[in-house]
């Protein structure tokens, strides 16, 4: 569907829902772990290119147990890979559904930004005559005095 002016709301009990759902997810995900920079930087990476990789050694574990030492647990091998595989799955479903909500955040921002910049020019010219409204467009105009201040690029770009 093409992007069109959102007239949308969500109502408090949707809201309620929708973050009891994403308390669902966690709860069903007890295992998920965070990192930190320097052990995300440390862990091997396992994307598209390493998926053969992975598989293929999974399947020679999986048929030639007798050459691997005694404790190497193939099962937790064969787990892992499991929930790699659902984890892959559901994250796909998950970066669709953060693409949408982050477009649409855009967009709708972009739209409450425009009609702001209506009213602030509308409450700009009403402030010449209209008591009390001077220090409302005041405040609205904060919003650009630090792009005004900026000094302006020359052509050479210094």
């Amino acid at each position: 569907m093409a992007y069109q002016n959102i007239t949308a709301s969500l109502s408090p009990a949707d809201i309620q829902e929708i973050k009891a759902a994403f308390a669902t997810i966690q709860a069903k995900l007890p295992f998920l772990v965070t990192l930190s920079v320097e052990e995300r930087r440390k862990l091997f990476k396992m994307g598209d290119k390493s998926l053969a990789f992975v598989n293929t050694s999974l399947t020679a574990a999986q048929s030639n147990r007798d050459i691997l030492p005694a404790s190497f647990d193939v099962d937790e091998f064969v787990r892992d890979c499991q929930l790699a595989a659902t984890l892959t799955e559901l994250l796909i479903g998950l970066r669709q559904l953060t693409e949408q909500v982050d477009d649409t955040l855009m967009a709708v921002g972009s739209e409450a930004m425009g009609s702001s910049l209506t009213v602030y020019d509308y409450v700009k010219t009403a402030a010449k005559k209209t008591p009390g409204l001077k220090t409302i467009a005041e405040q609205l105009g904060e919003r650009f005095k630090a792009i005004k201040s900026k000094p302006a690029k020359t052509a050479s770009g210094s």
